[in-house]
């Protein structure tokens, strides 16, 4: 028997269907472990960054664009959705505090409601620019993974920055892509915020605040490009936002 896959997908969507099977891992490790479901998260994002760079240098296929929104529904929509929910149940319960555990539970189905709505319209209007229009599915995953792992997990805040991001991920603020060495830096903190339990286990002699210490600086940066990027990060060939505005068709 032959798969119908061979020949037919590249190794660039490969990567991107692993992203996807990592998205589903997050989800079901929110049920038993917090952190861990959001180190999986960021280790989705790190293979959603890696397709692209394995795409450019290795080539892609037809079904890229559509395996990559995919994955993306799953890994940056359903995944941080989920966690927060499971933060939202893990605080209380529908007997003990209805609204806010309806609350966790809303707000997740609206991030995944806009983001698969953003992800559709990316895949149609946006794939090929280099910028997107509303915030991003990855940095929006990025930044609720970190705050779990820095420590924010009081219910209220997740559930009220989660449905920030469904709102801002369908409005028309303009983002510019990441610069190929910023998206590197970032890839790097956020590998050393997945591999810090590694090492702890590995060695008494790395400092047991280093793991937050990382997650703060994913936070910081993720938070930094979010409030700053559609306004300062234009550069490079970029065109600014005022030259695209009557260019959007999104």
């Amino acid at each position: 028997m032959r798969f119908r896959f061979v020949g037919r997908l590249g190794l660039a969507d490969a990567v991107t269907v692993a992203n996807a099977a990592v998205g589903f891992l997050a989800v079901v490790a929110a049920t038993v472990d917090l952190e861990l479901a959001a180190r999986l998260v960021l280790l989705a994002a790190v293979a959603d960054g890696l397709d692209g760079v394995v795409a450019r240098h290795r080539g892609s296929t037809e079904a890229g664009p559509y395996l990559d929104s995919l994955a993306d529904v799953a890994s940056f929509g359903v995944a941080p959705a989920t966690l927060v929910t499971a933060v939202a149940l893990d605080g209380a319960s529908f007997a003990s505090d209805p609204r806010l555990v309806a609350g966790g539970i809303g707000a997740g189905a609206l991030f995944v409601a806009t983001a698969v709505a953003r992800l559709g319209l990316y895949t149609a209007h946006d794939s090929d620019a280099r910028e997107t229009v509303g915030v991003p599915t990855t940095l929006a995953a990025t930044i609720l993974a970190a705050a779990v792992i820095a420590g924010y997990t009081d219910p209220v805040l997740l559930a009220a920055a989660t449905a920030a991001f469904a709102v801002l991920m369908g409005t028309t603020i303009t983002y510019p892509d990441l610069h190929a060495q910023d998206a590197l830096v970032m890839g790097v903190v956020q590998a050393a915020v997945i591999l810090t339990p590694a090492g702890h286990v590995a060695t008494a002699a790395l400092p047991a605040w280093i793991g937050e210490g990382f997650a703060f600086a994913l936070l910081f940066l993720a938070c930094g490009y979010l409030l700053f990027g559609p306004r300062f990060y234009w550069g490079d060939g970029i065109r600014s936002p005022p030259d695209d505005a009557g260019e959007q068709g999104v």
